[in-house]
């Protein structure tokens, strides 16, 4: 029945969502690895659970006029799928960039579900963002474009409904433009946007989440290996929030990390990246990675970001975007003794890429499990903000690390129940999904 299950799923959902190739390729992987459960509890199969998930709840697409700097109008498309609310109100970031269309949301959107099941917390899965691309905008520009987007989201979330973040091209900057725009709009203080700033309602670690969270599952990955971090060279890819702290963790754990990129290509520092300069480079001046060699002559440039996987490591985490570690690059992995891949970036391994890994015995974090400290700290932000209360930074950081321990060891469970133990992809897939599949079933068909 398994793969009768997968072929109808994947009929269905390449029928109704026609060209969304990112949707179909994360309904596909999440198909074949609950396809065991499906064979084991025919009330989902009845009750269509699985066809329910892969269906949003809700689908939001709008115009969103601005004028720029010269006085011109300029329109952009925006995006809110909130796709599944059965064990919390929706969440999920919003991300502006010129490649967004519906099918990048509803993957994101899709992912999203079992990713905050995973931590624990009552939060549901949704996504949303628009075209808008910010690099080369002014700060008005941006400002103008954030409060145009939020005339018309700010109807279709609230803190106990839906409470966007952000995600890529959305950070502090554009977190308080569209705060202050919702709070106008409402005359409400409320929490339904996480990853504020510190002086309105935002949390501590909320910045560092995702990467500090990235490498704390990985050091479990390690652990299963008898390793450690100590001394061990590690390449990332990208060079935005999530790479700076996750390079920042790792260097804390005695680390080595030697190259980082971005969209124009990557770095190579073998004395170890200098992370005040990425930041001053990527945080303040907005600037490009190689500008890093300006600093730091010992390192040297490549053009082309695709590079960076034939850089030699111990452990790659990929935390640029969607597809961008394939097959090959995979290949080039195994053959210079990487031992542990965790993906920081939303899918950002192809699946022919997670097949060669996992087949050569290199441990495996999936994205949905090994990133899942940004939206877990979003669901600590929330709490504090319900409690009018702001926790400590140790204390946050704390709740964060049991946070990604207990996704680990929700993974390693699930998988062995089933009979595929080692495989992450697999248990983090069932894990979240049956924690979703229950409570819909509470809840009836609805």
């Amino acid at each position: 029945m398994s793969k009768q299950f997968v072929d109808d799923i994947m009929k269905l959902a390449v029928a109704r969502n026609p060209g969304e190739v990112e949707f179909h390729q994360a309904v596909r992987e999440v198909a074949e690895s609950v396809a065991v459960v499906i064979d084991k509890h025919p009330e989902l199969a009845k009750l269509r659970v699985f066809e329910r998930m892969i269906e949003p709840e809700r689908q939001i697409m709008f115009r969103v006029p601005w004028v720029d700097d010269k006085n011109q109008v300029q329109i952009n498309r925006g995006f809110r799928v909130q796709f599944n609310s059965s064990i919390g109100p929706y969440k999920g970031g919003l991300r502006f960039h010129p490649s967004v269309y519906l099918g990048i949301i509803k993957f994101l959107g899709f992912e999203q579900i079992f990713k905050n099941a995973l931590t624990g917390t009552p939060i549901g899965g949704a996504k949303g963002g628009s075209d808008f691309d910010p690099k080369g905008k002014s700060d008005m520009e941006v400002m103008r474009f954030c409060q145009n987007f939020m005339n018309e989201l700010y109807r279709h979330i609230g803190p106990d409904t839906d409470v966007p973040a952000g995600d890529i091209g959305v950070g502090g900057r554009e977190i308080g433009y569209m705060f202050g725009q919702y709070k106008k709009i409402t005359n409400s203080f409320t929490g339904v946007l996480t990853g504020k700033g510190l002086d309105y309602g935002g949390s501590l670690v909320r910045t560092e989440a995702t990467g500090y969270g990235l490498v704390y599952f990985t050091t479990r990955m390690l652990e299963d290996r008898t390793t450690s971090w100590k001394g061990l060279n590690v390449v990332i890819s990208g060079s935005g929030n999530v790479a700076i702290y996750a390079t920042q963790k790792c260097q804390q754990l005695g680390a080595n990390v030697i190259a980082l990129s971005d969209s124009n290509g990557y770095i190579v520092d073998p004395g170890g990246i200098k992370l005040d300069t990425v930041k001053r480079i990527k945080e303040v001046d907005r600037g490009r990675i190689k500008e890093y060699c300006n600093a730091h002559t010992e390192a040297k440039y490549y053009e082309g970001c695709q590079g960076i996987w034939t850089v030699k490591c111990d452990v790659a985490l990929p935390c640029a975007t969607q597809n961008e570690l394939d097959a090959e690059a995979a290949k080039v992995l195994v053959k210079n003794g990487c031992v542990a891949v965790a993906e920081g970036a939303n899918m950002p391994s192809t699946p022919e890429a997670v097949e060669i890994l996992l087949d050569s015995k290199v441990s495996f974090g999936p994205a949905k499990a090994a990133n899942a400290g940004g939206v877990a700290t979003s669901a600590l932000e929330m709490s504090q903000n319900s409690m009018r209360l702001n926790w400590p930074f140790e204390e946050v950081d704390a709740r964060l690390k049991q946070i990604m321990n207990n996704i680990y060891d929700q993974c390693t469970q699930a998988a062995q129940t089933y009979g595929l133990k080692g495989n992450l992809v697999a248990g983090a897939n069932i894990a979240g999904f049956l924690k979703v599949a229950k409570a819909m079933l509470a809840h009836g068909v609805i």
